[in-house]
């Protein structure tokens, strides 16, 4: 059957109240109306749920969806439901009664979606019963749990080649956030994906606002001045031990600011618990561990922050990619301090030995540069996902306050250098730094390398100095890391060296002493909506959404909310103007905001 334009964008507009594409969607919408597979890496808010839900209501059969956790899969069926349309899961949460409801009604052609968790595919029953339906394609969400080379591999995901061994000619639509080339690559190979498409969308979020800085002391007092900016905004506080996400809990509580613990020691009830008051905006912050992570699907979160240094740049920005999946402005927070990564290579060293361990040390040492960083934030990531890494120009604290106190280091990073060059470029950094301080170490008399030059010329700055000098020779690309963390000098390095190029690197990172700042942070943006309308919505939201036992962003977003309060629609015509509502969504709840609009213009 062939699609024309007219029928993505009535769907889009009737159902999904939208006017056009979000970059990037409809090219995945035609992939799989052509039945290829497909490939997404599309950033967190990206729309990447609209790719597989808008063609499936274009088609006859059942989109067959693999999640990771319940809670996403629930909320994802929450909200189907409230477009009107019929999804359904097979879970381990359900009762045998309920399963065979779902699997019926399956049977019977009455889903359009039906959810299921990787380890189900385990079920020869499962598979089977599979194989008696009318399926559309298979989606594959958080598709980096595929690769053993990404941050979060999960050995069920891996085994899901069962799908083109079982279901040769049904198409797969693998999707996700966080994957590095290398990891993309990893997961068409296990996947079996073959002459597909493959589409990757720009990392950088324009609406995400990234900073980092030294934490004073335990961090609360920078913590709660962050989180007291966003009054009756949600929010996100992780923390990297449950001990940790009780205790902040506990400070805000003190506060007055309403906040709940999340982590993996708690019971299923106290989690769900937790999730739902969230959701439904009865608290305003989770203070949670990485078990908060996957699967929130709550598109007004307005800040995330993170207590401590996150493991890799992968959880770093999936997490904070919670935040403003609206297309809402949204702030991030990350402190962290040199103990931080002393804890987690501690942690990884106990490992057992295997390739993971390795490309564990190397994504914690990528995740320490980023936070120690001078360089645009927005670019860091992008590069490190194999994007173009273009600067963000006011959205980081670097890009926004660039004028931070420096200090020269030319004469260190000249040393530096020089050790690399002396000693022949085939040494990690951890060696170079132990030529500059003079260290007894055995390798280095093998080696002959105490003769050189250089030997000894460094004792004047501490270890942890040195490592942050060729932190800031990596960010200038004065030097690389190649494989086995072999440095060598990269392009910047000449300059330094025969133009005497200056360096200069902000002071902080070399003392570690981190000030509060005096000087709080210009504002980006400024509301051109009505407050007292918006918050008007916001209750008669929250009250339709308790009648209809819904999180109140399955109403309405809060993106939503603000253009209604900024446009005041009168009008149906001009209600379906406004992004996010559709025919079915105005049917449900269009009336009564009408009115209420109506009313705030008297």
């Amino acid at each position: 059957m062939v699609f024309t334009a007219d029928d993505k964008h009535k769907v889009l507009k009737t159902v999904f109240g939208h006017s056009s594409f979000r970059s990037f969607q409809e090219d995945a919408v035609d992939a799989i109306l052509a039945k290829k597979d497909l490939m997404v890496v599309l950033p967190t808010g990206g729309g990447k749920s609209l790719c597989y839900q808008l063609p499936t209501l274009l088609m006859d059969g059942i989109t067959v969806v693999i999640s990771p956790l319940l809670a996403l899969m629930h909320d994802q069926i929450t909200a189907l439901r409230a477009f009107g349309i019929e999804a359904d899961m097979v879970s381990s949460m359900q009762s045998a009664e309920e399963i065979s409801s779902s699997m019926a009604k399956a049977k019977a052609s009455k889903l359009k979606f039906l959810y299921a968790a990787p380890e189900r595919f385990k079920s020869e029953a499962f598979v089977s019963f599979l194989q008696s339906l009318k399926i559309n394609f298979f989606v594959i969400d958080e598709a980096h749990c595929v690769s053993e080379w990404g941050h979060e591999f999960r050995e069920d995901y891996r085994k899901l080649y069962i799908l083109k061994e079982r279901f040769g000619t049904t198409p797969i639509a693998a999707f996700t956030a966080t994957a590095t080339t290398a990891v993309q690559r990893d997961i068409g190979e296990q996947l079996r994906l073959k002459n597909g498409v493959s589409i990757r969308a720009d990392i950088q979020r324009e609406n995400l606002f990234i900073a980092s800085a030294y934490r004073i002391g335990n961090g609360r007092g920078q913590l709660l001045e962050f989180v007291s900016k966003f009054k009756n905004e949600s929010g996100i506080v992780y923390t990297f031990t449950r001990k940790e996400a009780e205790s902040l809990a506990e400070f805000f509580s003190s506060k007055n600011i309403a906040a709940k613990a999340y982590h993996a020691g708690l019971d299923t009830e106290q989690k769900n618990e937790t999730y739902r008051a969230f959701v439904n905006d009865e608290i305003q912050i989770v203070v949670a561990t990485v078990a908060f992570g996957m699967g929130i699907d709550k598109s007004n979160i307005r800040f995330v922050a993170h207590s401590s240094l996150p493991k890799t740049i992968e959880n770093y920005y999936q997490e904070i990619g919670r935040a403003g999946r609206d297309g809402l402005p949204s702030k991030t927070l990350l402190l962290f301090s040199s103990s931080d990564i002393v804890e987690r290579r501690s942690m990884i060293e106990s490992m057992p030995e295997s390739p993971y361990k390795k490309h564990a040390v190397e994504k914690l040492e990528a995740m320490g540069r980023f936070a120690a960083s001078e360089a645009c934030r927005h670019a860091m990531v992008s590069e490190y996902f194999g994007d173009s890494g273009k600067n963000c120009i006011a959205l980081c604290d670097n890009c926004l306050e660039p004028t931070k106190e420096s200090i020269d280091i030319t004469v260190e990073s000249l040393k530096l250098l020089s050790a690399i060059h002396k000693s022949g470029q085939r040494f990690g950094l951890q060696y170079v730094v132990d030529i500059l301080l003079g260290s007894k170490d055995q390798k280095i008399e093998q080696n002959g390398h105490q003769t050189l030059s250089v030997y000894g010329i460094g004792k004047e700055k501490s270890r942890k100095q040195w490592l942050s000098i060729a932190d800031r020779l990596l960010e200038l690309k004065a030097i690389r890391q190649g494989e086995y963390r072999v440095v060598s000098l990269d392009e910047y390095a000449l300059q330094i060296i025969k133009e005497k190029q200056a360096v200069t690197i902000r002071k902080d990172r070399l003392t570690e002493a981190a000030k509060e700042r005096t000087n709080r942070k210009k504002e980006i943006y400024k509301p051109i909506y009505d407050n007292d309308v918006f918050e008007a919505l916001r209750v008669l939201r929250s009250k339709l959404a308790k009648e209809a036992n819904v999180p109140p962003y399955v109403v309405f977003s809060d993106k939503t909310l603000k253009e209604m309060a900024d446009r005041l629609p009168a009008t149906k015509e001009e209600m379906l103007e406004v992004s996010g509502v559709g025919e079915v969504k105005f049917e449900r709840y269009g009336l009564e905001f009408l009115e209420l609009l109506y009313k705030s213009k008297l």
